[in-house]
């Protein structure tokens, strides 16, 4: 049988005509040499105008690819409720595996029940839900803002104001790297929270929400820990355009490219890496075995890494 990969970055309504032709031709026909047939998975992402979501799905994609599987891909668009419709989808066209990047930690839960009803293996990866899935693949996030915040009490010397960029409020980073942000508060009483917002996981809002901040403490600021590289980078081009840069230290999370090369240039102090590509094809395996009644793990953990100056290097692509 002639492999075929599809992408879908479309209306639900288009998605379920094109999930509907390739389970069609999933089901009807073997490969040759094959016993069995070829796995169709549907993935629903959290959105693809994010650059570390869009790197855990090419990871994903490349990964089915090479293991003959064939990935129907939805954008949620940061919807909840648009997510569990694209879930509801795949149960109609009888996936074999369901990956779901979920939106919200509540909201997005109905979409696992739905697939657990339905006898359909699904496997959270990323980010989490209140309702447990078939397996979750990703990192502990609540150890990345320690990380973080670990990083700028040390360099403060333990005293100082700090003001922390929020991603969407309710999803699972955002809930858990708060949680870790403020377990290392704890522990440094003379090291304050100045303010707190969501920037929504966004380079221009984090710039934008970071101007604000400037002119309401100024100089008052010692330190940003932001939720991800997006609303850092834009954090220190605010601070960079104010004059501040120099004053005030920048930590944020996931180690994008472009993050990477802030580190290096110094315009970002520190970033936290995590591993787009373990976690995107560590979910379509866990796909695959789940779906052919195999074995598999119930929650795989990736390890953060704490990113400086220092090391920046080694995490940089040639």
């Amino acid at each position: 049988m002639k492999r075929i990969r599809i992408a879908v970055l479309s209306p639900v309504f288009f998605a379920t005509l094109l999930l509907a032709g390739c389970n069609q031709s999933a089901t009807g026909e073997k490969a040759a040499g094959e016993g069995s047939k070829k796995l169709v998975v549907g993935v629903t992402m959290l959105s693809m105008q994010n650059e570390f979501i869009v790197n855990v799905h090419d990871e994903m994609a490349k990964k089915a690819e090479a293991d003959g599987v064939e990935l129907i891909t939805v954008d949620a668009e940061r919807s909840p409720l648009k997510q569990v419709e694209q879930v509801e989808s795949f149960i109609a066209q009888k996936v074999d595996a369901i990956i779901m990047n979920p939106c919200e930690v509540e909201a997005s839960s109905p979409a696992v029940t739905k697939a657990l009803a339905a006898k359909i293996p699904i496997i959270n990866v990323n980010s989490e839900t209140s309702t447990k899935p078939s397996a979750f693949v990703g990192s502990d996030d609540v150890e990345s803002a320690r990380m973080a915040m670990k990083f700028i009490a040390e360099k403060l010397g333990g005293k100082g104001n700090v003001v922390m960029m929020h991603g969407y409020m309710g999803q699972a980073a955002q809930i858990k790297r708060e949680q870790g942000a403020r377990e290392v508060l704890k522990q440094y009483p003379n090291l304050k929270l100045l303010a707190q917002q969501t920037g929504e996981w966004d380079r221009a809002k984090g710039m934008s929400l970071m101007e604000n901040w400037i002119q309401s403490y100024g100089a008052q600021i010692n330190a940003v820990f932001a939720h991800n590289d997006e609303m850092g980078l834009g954090a220190a081009k605010a601070l960079e355009d104010a004059g501040l840069k120099n004053k005030v230290i920048v930590v944020s999370v996931d180690a994008i490219p472009d993050a990477l090369q802030a580190v290096k240039k110094g315009t970002l102090d520190a970033t936290v890496f995590q591993n787009a590509e373990q976690q995107g094809s560590k979910a379509i395996d866990t796909a695959i075995k789940a779906a052919r009644g195999q074995a598999y793990d119930k929650e795989t953990l990736i390890p953060f890494q704490l990113v400086t100056k220092a090391n920046v290097a080694t995490f940089m692509k040639p």
